[in-house]
């Protein structure tokens, strides 16, 4: 291992706007329960499947219809 590296031809990472967040966020259980088996059928891993349906929200521009009772 060297004791210093040159970086300054680095290259700025392309991929830095896709990074993903980590974020704390309250779901009900029958939801969760949902996805995850989503998951087992799909064999995708359930958090990305959230990410994925709510990512297909967002470009959709599509908004919830929220009920007050």
């Amino acid at each position: 291992m060297k004791e210093e590296y040159d970086f300054s031809n680095a290259k700025k990472n392309p991929y830095v706007r896709s990074l993903k967040k980590q974020i704390t966020i309250n779901l009900d259980g029958d939801t969760v329960e949902y996805f995850k088996r989503l998951a087992e059928k799909t064999g995708i891993p359930y958090q990305t499947l959230i990410n994925l349906y709510l990512t297909e929200c967002a470009k959709g521009g599509k908004e919830p219809k929220v009920i007050w009772s």
